[in-house]
């Protein structure tokens, strides 16, 4: 597996004219130079995932090739990304824009990604049809489509392509969480949207489509009790004047409560309190280089809020940061007693999800997927199943099965024939289980067979180079890869079967 970094890495120039392909959707594609980041494997049998640049300059063409370099090493080097690596390309095409984006003006980027208003979080492309045909012109080095913005700040959307921002704190934790929706095709878990699909949501206990990773897989699914009185998206700029400051009731019935908010543009302690009824919450940044990017936090209370109405109130007292201070999201969540709301780390049940109308699906863990969190660094067991599915769907466990000769040596030689030679067949797999170039701490293995005329050749278990008599035969060759992380594999999706016959012989 090479590792190609932004000091060297292969680079072409692609005219889109030449590409019949991109030409098909109707919007010419930009001129683009692309650049090979990581290569697992040929393009026509890997997941090739593409950075494209949107508001970079001529000038910041080493800028852009470092940030998709970094953005790439960092979702597939230890975590989320790294154990199906071997099933992945990563390429970033380059074209440059006019000025660097400035999310509004549009016009001067090739793919004209913009915000909705001042806030950090969606981030949208106002030539969807360019991006598109960006990425077909390219032809089997694009699967997914990121499009990559020149901005410091939190931004991303999922879909048909993938939309982020080069943020040092949040690109790579926004670009997993929407490539979960891209590659994965699930809705999210986090509470107070509009889209719970997918492997990682069920619409009543009864429809789990987890079971099998339940943590206690003999028994139904229980709901774990909990309840959100309070969601708000406000997107509001704070100020010094007047507090920001809004209200829920609480039936004073669960045990414990969670107060969930993200802000932006707030960098420093001293800048803002965060008050419950008057009593201050001790909000902090977590770590001194979210600067004035947005993060979410979650302060927890361990005790019962009373029965009745409650005030939460967020207090801007550095008058420096207003009209940049923001406060994005807010929620409340209560949750019962130890016996009613397990949130142990690495339990799997049925987890209460909330959407904007407080309408409750069911995810399979408390705060363990970055579905639910993009601060969570991997997918929960179910979503991370759902990606290896989604990938091997796309790619064949072989790559190739090559022959070639060999002469026998002098003992091997049999005087009653006149067979010289041996033939070779060497069996190219993707590079999983005992052929991985690094251990990566799971379980993990390929079962391979060979066989000929109905019968299995046991000496050959397992063997990716067989030497064979120089004889044209037809061989079948069974693969079967297995991991730890994938339960269930109804389709048979982690399998594969190549038949290859031999044509001519050595001599």
């Amino acid at each position: 597996m090479s590792h190609n970094g932004a000091g060297g890495p292969s680079q072409v120039i692609l005219a889109p004219q030449q590409h019949e392909q991109g030409l098909r959707s109707g919007v010419e594609p930009p001129p683009l130079q692309v650049s090979s980041l990581i290569t697992s494997g040929p393009s026509s049998n890997r997941v090739d995932l593409v950075f494209f640049s949107d508001g970079y300059t001529e000038e910041e063409y080493n800028k852009f090739i470092e940030d998709a370099t970094r953005l790439a090493q960092d979702v597939s080097a230890n975590q989320t990304f790294y154990t199906v690596k071997p099933l992945l390309n990563f390429w970033a095409a380059f074209s440059p824009s006019k000025e660097v984006a400035r999310f509004f003006v549009v016009s001067v980027t090739p793919f004209g990604l913009y915000r909705d208003g001042t806030e950090l979080r969606g981030l949208y492309s106002s030539k969807p049809d360019t991006a598109l045909a960006a990425c077909e012109s390219l032809q089997d080095k694009c699967d997914y489509a990121i499009l990559l913005g020149n901005d410091p700040l939190y931004g991303g959307l999922g879909g048909e392509f993938t939309t982020i921002t080069s943020s040092l704190a949040n690109g790579a934790l926004v670009l997993r969480h929407e490539l979960g929706h891209s590659i994965i095709d699930v809705g999210e878990e986090y509470d107070g949207g509009f889209a719970y699909f997918g492997v990682n949501a069920a619409d009543t206990l009864s429809s789990v489509t987890w079971s099998h990773w339940l943590s206690d897989p003999d028994t139904p699914p229980r709901e774990e009790r909990s309840v959100s009185p309070l969601q708000a998206y406000p997107w509001t700029l704070l100020n010094t004047t007047t507090p920001f400051s809004t209200n829920f009731t609480s039936s004073g019935q669960y045990s414990q409560y969670l107060v969930k908010f993200s802000l932006s543009g707030v960098p420093e302690e001293k800048d803002l309190d965060v008050l419950l009824d008057g009593a201050n919450l001790g909000w902090t940044p977590p770590r001194q280089d979210i600067g004035i990017d947005r993060w979410h936090y979650n302060l927890a209370g361990y005790s019962a809020l009373s029965e009745g109405d409650h005030e939460l109130q967020f207090i801007l007292k550095n008058e420096n940061t207003q009209g940049q201070a923001q406060l994005c999201s807010v929620e409340i969540l209560e949750f019962g007693d130890d016996s009613e709301f397990n949130s142990g780390i690495g339990y799997y049940g049925a987890f209460p999800t909330f959407d904007l109308n407080n309408e409750t699906t069911y995810r399979p863990t408390y705060e363990g997927c970055l579905m639910r969190s993009v601060t969570y660094p991997n997918f929960c067991k179910v979503c991370l199943e759902g990606l290896w599915l989604s990938l091997l769907k796309r790619v064949d466990l072989i790559d190739n099965v090559r022959e070639s000769c060999i002469m026998k040596s002098a003992s091997e030689v049999d005087s009653s024939t006149d067979q010289l030679w041996k033939k070779v067949l060497e069996l190219d797999l993707v590079p999983l289980a005992q052929l991985r170039h690094n251990t990566i701490g799971f379980t993990e293995s390929y079962k391979i067979t060979w066989s000929t005329g109905g019968t299995t050749l046991e000496q050959f278990t397992n063997q990716t180079r067989i030497e064979v008599d120089d004889d044209m035969l037809s061989y079948d060759i069974d693969i079967v890869f297995s991991t730890n992380e994938v339960r269930k594999d109804d389709q048979g999706w982690l399998t594969a079967s190549r038949s290859y016959s031999i044509t001519e012989t050595c001599g």
